[in-house]
């Protein structure tokens, strides 16, 4: 049996993160390949010199005033509730390092940057590098590790990774241009990225869909057999990562209200009692909703694969790649109408059409499904 290490970020408090290690580690097993997460830490040292005090004073009078007072609420809140909150962080974070036990297949050892085993290359026959943001040098930093320059390049298989920004720092460019060119198997996971390393790079890369949108809802509901009870009353489940408008706030609490649903948060340290849930009481908490009002990518991509109402608001301050690939998202889907801004003053909000969506999944999915049999030298069906 063949066998495949992946490469991702290894975030034992982000839903998507650990969602989509896991989807990746069972599509490469459908495959026939023996897989392992690689267990890493990011490179540490920036190339971006610091702000100066200047570009800090610039940056922040160039920030509306009510972003500022946000910004101010947050600073104050997170100080008078800095007990309260690194107790929920350490009970999120255990809750979700017992999901990886259990779910997800690691390595005994730990990979940095700066200390990358001699005979890596030699244990695995294929390494995958994706999906999630593992080529953002404001996550990484750029390594080469991140773009796996220690493996030969055969070896090398880049599946719907993304990059969360719209432009490469000047100081990774040189770096960022020759490790993709030498990537031997290059695909993307939204259509800002491949316009980017068009750019970067004059190649073409295929744009594939994350790989949670691989697994079936069957799939994804078998981790959530042992889960606890879902809440009683019917409800409105919020999932943001983001600010959220004062205005629009109220405007969901109207909402809920009037369909007589209950409101329940996640990712919230307004929700005490829902901010440990593990990766698997996500998905039974988009399962289990009425409505989904999210500003992330994978709220979304659950909310559609679990054939849910959902609604996307655009997130605030952040750049457009990382609104790309929720861009490319409902475009795929053709649910581009589903935005807040289209939806608000509408009453189609709990009116949504999915009988579409198997069509353009077993499309997506063949499409991905070939790409990787191609590179692990399969042939494709």
């Amino acid at each position: 049996m063949k066998k495949a290490g992946i490469v991702t970020i290894c975030d034992y408090v982000n839903y998507g993160n650990r969602l989509q290690n896991y989807a990746t580690q069972e599509v490469l097993q459908s495959l026939g390949l023996g897989v392992e997460t690689i267990v890493n830490t990011p490179c540490r040292v920036s190339r971006m010199p610091p702000l100066s005090f200047r570009q800090r004073i610039i940056r922040v009078f160039r920030m509306t005033p009510g972003a500022v007072m946000k910004k101010i609420r947050s600073k104050i809140s997170n100080r008078l509730n800095r007990k309260t909150l690194k107790q929920l962080q350490s009970q999120k974070e255990s809750s979700f390092r017992l999901f990886t036990q259990k779910h997800i297949r690691e390595t005994p050892f730990v990979v940095a940057p700066d200390h990358i085993p001699g005979d890596l290359a030699d244990g695995y026959d294929f390494f995958v590098v994706g999906s999630d943001q593992v080529w953002n040098p404001s996550f990484r930093n750029g390594s080469p590790f991140d773009f796996l320059q220690f493996a030969p390049p055969e070896k090398r298989v880049a599946y719907a990774p993304s990059f969360g920004i719209t432009e490469i720092p000047a100081p990774y460019v040189a770096d960022y241009k020759q490790w993709i060119t030498e990537m031997t198997h290059l695909s993307v996971r939204e259509h800002a990225g491949a316009g980017l390393i068009k750019k970067l790079t004059g190649r073409d890369a295929v744009v594939l869909v994350d790989p949670t949108l691989m697994l079936s809802r069957e799939k994804w509901l078998q981790l959530i057999d042992d889960k606890k009870e879902p809440p009683q009353k019917p409800y409105l489940l919020t999932y943001f990562l983001g600010e959220l408008d004062k205005a629009d706030k109220k405007r969901i609490e109207q909402i809920a209200a009037d369909k007589q649903l209950e409101i329940v948060c996640l990712a919230s340290i307004a929700s005490k009692d829902r901010y440990s849930e593990d990766p698997a009481g996500f998905v039974q908490h988009v399962h289990d909703s009425d409505i989904v009002c999210t500003d992330s990518f994978h709220g979304a991509v659950f909310s559609i694969l679990m054939e849910k109402p959902f609604v996307v608001f655009t997130r605030k301050g952040k750049s457009p790649t990382m609104s790309s690939r929720i861009d490319t998202l409902l475009s795929t889907f053709r649910f581009g109408n589903r935005k807040w801004d289209h939806l608000k003053d509408s009453g189609g909000l709990f009116t949504i059409d999915f009988s579409h969506v198997p069509d353009i999944l077993a499309a997506e999915r063949n499409k991905a499904l070939n790409y990787l049999k191609n590179a692990f030298g399969v042939n494709p069906t």
